[in-house]
């Protein structure tokens, strides 16, 4: 048979595929969907997925477990597996498997294009990113698959890929990564909520319009293993578009009048079952430990049993007790297990208290941070589900609302405030997705709460309507395969607008924005701001600050408001340099901005010059989000203070009487009466004398001004080695650390264009001073920067210590004298993204070294350095380079054993002791109490001592002896 080929032109289009597939990518299951467009009427079908139930048995069922698993070598025949076995192990042991990766997917905090999963694994397993791991269940899919359909491959099959409502532009495009990465390029994505509602219209497809009414709204209250998603429909009169049928061959006269509309999404939420898992298992490590804490690799058994738990006890059929048997390790494996016996009801009270707790509609969720920190995830500050559905629903309230939605309504007029804002906030119908409401107990406790925010003396016993959808673990793919039909004209539409306002800041004071994108935009609409011009500059770089709003939804391109934190949410900007074919042309032109929505949900802008047919297409730059090797622009110190114009031009005027060119610059009273350039030593002294304050107290706008005056002038360095001494001892000093202004990563692009391995002149003074360089600019290096710089530095201390030590250094080059060493060991001390393994090397180099005769001038710069290598905390970069509390144990130990120290040491020992409350990174309780003592019997100051004792911050002097000089004003590390 041949595919349905409806509304297909064979002159223009592509033949469409036979298969459509509906792919539900989810954080604790997976399950795909498909139909077959050659069956009429046609029919989704669950695809079975052939897995690995045991070490030696596989099985085919129709969900796939989203865990990866990789045994001890030699004990399979296989070196990783996904699915059930891979669950089920990952539960079992410890540093094997990974859990909840597309949670990791929108962690900000790391480097999700970085091999950092499993989160702290053994040192045998394979590390994988976040979003290689999500490949490797969208590989296995379509590896299943293609057994079962050999002539019709799944990359050559429609693809419908679901995701959260809520993930960001960043997931979005992670996530197709993900799936390009599988083979699988021809991917259409669908939010989960959506494709769940989609899945009840399939199920009730004869009667689904007896159900709702015109003027309803429903909520999608979607809750899953990561993530919270909330969403709203409207239900209003068809504008008059024809609705094809689905399964049937007609729909009613009273279906054809009704058509649905997704007008809000909730914000991004990971909180979930994932959540549960962790709140029973800090509540099980209670009872096991009576009041203390579990090692590491016990805490990832018990959260794995933790879900066992939650499963078995929270089901409507469940047991009403458990007897938990926690394993202890090696020779203790008997005797030191643990046991406790967990009650139903106990856990139950946990959850319902923990995340479903009755609270007032307008209660807004917490704001501290988030106890859970196991896993290294991000989770929601609340854990109480229900406060962030009471600010959803009353954050939305309005969302869409047109004449005809007002018509099942009280009058607002007759309302008070409140009233009126309850009135329009309350969903008539509810409609429940997600594992989270296998739970009977938790649907009801949901629905309990809703119906009593709602209820009025007028209505005493309101409550909502409960769309029923059967297989909550199926309905999201099943869904994803009916949307897919729906792009083919078939079946029923949800007109789904954005349901964000997106906004570029113009300035201003207050600060105001302009709506480019409004939340009623559709995929594949297109705006033009026609009225507004934009002044960009050839050649050099731009940046537009972007906006995001779920909340006004009603605002048109072009409309300018001021920008209201509680209204608009910041996102990374857009950073762009615009090129043309002429390098050398470097003027303003005159633009427009022109806006589109693509198909993936995410915006194309481009720079057009009036009056001609050039253009430019402005990408976000997510590389802030999505790579840790680039930061993005946390800072506020360029607000501090912005230096009068006339003394920056006295500025200028100084630095190009150093590095200008004399003969442009001889005339000018900045230049000695000989015509030569000034003695580049006088430099900082000049500045500061026309700036009025010292070099340290230079405001962030100077300091990038001063960056951009010596690129300018960078070849006035080549006069001398003491020009370009200054000249690199000044460009780095005036960037540090390397971020924390708009645009600083273009900026430390250029140095290192203009630095790296193009010194002008020979000698150890040059030298020095571009490890300072590097070093004062590490946070803002790439990995691929900061490992280029280390490794050969990395060879050369090798060959020191073996010098140092007595032994042969036959074959190894010793470019590296002892007295030189300094600045090595503090630049490499800076480096966070380098690998960890070659952070354990340095450290034990400096262990070995430090206490040698030889190494004495050097002496502190190792401590300093081991403070870095060794710290809990990272400056800048993400929590995966932070090595394990089990590595530095005898680091610690090698300064406990001294009977006095400086504060340098102190520094170092607060860094690798100080306190997390995240296991894996923090020493052991006993270690701690040790460096404790030490610290006070060395009189260390009441602060560090706290530091270690319980979770706080450096206060600004302890910032700039970890960052290893004063730090610019405006700017903090933490």
């Amino acid at each position: 048979m041949q595919p349905n080929t409806a509304n297909f032109d064979p002159l223009i289009d592509v033949p469409p595929a036979r298969y459509v597939v509906g792919i539900d990518l989810g954080t604790t299951n997976s399950a795909v969907t498909y139909i077959d467009t050659a069956e009429l009427p046609w029919k989704i079908r669950v695809l079975l997925i052939s897995q690995w139930v045991s070490a030696s048995e596989t099985e085919s069922l129709d969900t796939l477990p989203s865990f990866y698993y990789q045994p001890i070598a030699g004990t399979t025949s296989f070196d990783f597996c996904v699915g059930a076995y891979a669950r089920d192990e990952t539960a079992r042991t410890s540093g094997r498997g990974i859990a909840s990766a597309k949670s990791w997917l929108c962690h900000s905090a790391v480097d999700r294009l970085a091999a950092l999963l499993p989160w702290h694994g053994m040192d045998d397993v394979q590390r994988l990113s976040p979003v290689e791991v999500s490949a490797a269940f969208l590989s296995h899919i379509r590896s299943t698959w293609d057994q079962q359909f050999p002539g019709q491959p799944l990359a050559d099959q429609d693809v419908v890929l679901t995701l959260p409502a809520s993930f960001d532009e960043v997931a979005r495009e992670l996530t197709v990564a993900a799936a390009a990465l599988a083979g699988l390029s021809r991917v259409v994505l669908i939010e989960e909520p959506q494709a769940a509602f989609y899945a009840w219209v399939y199920k009730h497809d004869s009667n689904w319009d007896s159900q709702v009414a015109v003027g309803q709204k429903i909520l999608v209250c979607d809750i899953g293993g990561g993530t919270s998603d909330f969403t709203l429909i409207r239900v209003r009169k068809n504008s008059g578009e024809t609705i094809a049928p689905n399964k049937s061959n007609s729909l009613s006269e009273s279906a054809q009048r009704i058509q649905f509309h997704r007008v809000a999404v909730g914000n991004h939420l990971i909180l979930g079952g994932d959540n549960l898992d962790l709140a029973i298992a800090k509540f099980l490590e209670q009872k096991l430990t009576d009041g203390g804490k579990l090692e590491p690799y016990q805490w990832d058994v018990l959260v794995g049993s933790s879900r066992t738990i939650k499963e078995q006890l929270l089901s409507d059929d469940g047991v009403d007790s458990i007897t938990l048997n926690l394993p202890g390790r090696g020779s203790k494996l008997i005797g030191g297990s643990l046991q406790t016996k967990v009650q139903r009801q106990e856990i139950r009270e946990l959850v319902l208290t923990g995340f479903l707790p009755i609270v007032d509609l307008f209660d807004q969720p917490a704001l501290l941070q988030s106890g859970f920190q196991e896993f290294g995830l991000p989770y929601a500050n609340d854990a109480a589900i229900t406060r962030y559905l009471a600010h959803f629903l009353t954050t939305h309230a309005t969302a869409g609302e047109v004449a005809e939605d007002l018509s099942t309504k009280s009058s607002p007029g007759e309302l008070s405030n409140r009233r009126s804002l309850m009135a329009q906030a309350r969903p008539e119908v509810i409609l429940f997705n997600g594992g989270f409401f296998a739970s009977n107990v938790l649907r009801e406790t949901v629905i309990r709460q809703i119906s009593q925010w709602f209820r009025t003396p007028e209505e005493p016993n309101w409550e909502p309507t409960v769309l029923e959808n059967d297989r909550l673990d199926l309905a999201v793919a099943r869904g994803a395969a009916y949307f897919g039909m729906v792009r083919r004209n078939q079946g029923v539409k949800i007109a789904a607008t954005l349901a964000r306002s997106y906004y570029i800041g113009i300035g201003g004071d207050p600060p105001q924005a302009i709506c480019i994108m409004p939340g009623s935009a559709e995929s594949g609409q297109s705006f033009a701001l026609e009225n507004r011009t934009f002044k960009l500059t050839i050649s050099q770089p731009v940046e537009f600050t972007l906006y995001v709003s779920s909340i006004r939804l009603a605002d048109q391109p072009g409309h300018i408001l001021n920008v209201d934190p509680e209204q608009l949410t910041a996102l990374p900007p857009i950073r762009t340099v615009l090129k043309t074919k002429s390098r050398n042309e470097k003027r303003e032109l005159s633009v427009q901005l022109r806006i589109g929505l693509t198909e993936l949900g995410t915006l194309d802008l481009s720079c057009h010059e009036l009056d001609t047919d050039r253009a430019w297409k402005l990408q976000f730059d997510v590389r802030s989000t999505t790579q840790t090797d680039r930061s993005e622009h946390v800072g506020t110190g360029e607000a501090e203070e912005v230096l009068d114009e006339s003394l920056w031009n006295e500025c200028q005027l100084v630095i190009a009487s150093v590095f200008g060119d004399t003969q442009d610059e001889g005339s000018n009273s900045n230049q000695p009466s000989s015509g030569q350039p000034f003695d580049p030593k006088t430099l900082i002294t000049r500045l500061s004398a026309v700036v009025g304050i010292n070099r340290n107290q230079w405001p962030l706008s100077l300091l990038r001004r001063i960056w951009q005056s010596l690129i300018e002038m960078e070849s006035g360095r080549r006069r001398s080695p003491q020009h370009e001494a200054r000249w690199l001892n000044l460009l780095g000093f005036s960037l540090r650390p390397g971020y924390g202004v708009a645009l600083d990563d273009w900026r430390v692009t250029e140095t290192w264009r203009n630095v790296s391995g193009k010194q002008i002149h020979a000698g150890p003074n040059i030298r020095q001073e571009s490890l300072i360089l590097w070093r004062r600019l590490a946070g803002g290096l790439s990995r691929g920067q900061q490992m280029a710089l280390a490794e050969p530095w990395l060879a050369a201390l090798r060959g020191l210590e073996r010098q140092l030590l007595g032994k042969s250094t036959k074959g190894m080059a010793l470019s590296l004298r002892r007295e030189e060493s300094v600045e090595v060991w503090r630049l490499l001390g800076s480096l966070e993204l380098i690998h960890v393994a070659q952070k354990r090397e340095l450290g034990e180099l400096i262990l070995n070294l430090k206490e040698k005769p030889k190494m004495s001038k050097a002496r502190d710069a190792m401590v300093w350095a081991l403070g870095r290598l060794g710290q809990r905390r990272p400056v800048y970069g993400p929590l995966n380079t932070v090595l394990p509390p089990d590595n530095i144990g005898h680091w610690i130990a090698s300064f406990l054993g001294q009977s006095s120290s400086h504060p340098l040491e102190q520094l170092a020992i607060v860094q690798m002791a100080r306190r997390t409350d995240d296991r894996y990174r923090d020493i052991d309780n006993a270690s701690r109490q040790s460096v404790m003592n030490w610290l006070e019997r060395q009189q260390a100051s009441t602060h560090l001592i706290d530091l270690v004792g319980q979770v706080g911050k450096f206060d600004e002097e302890e910032q700039g002896r970890v960052f290893g000089e004063v730090l610019p004003p405006g700017l903090r590390l933490e």
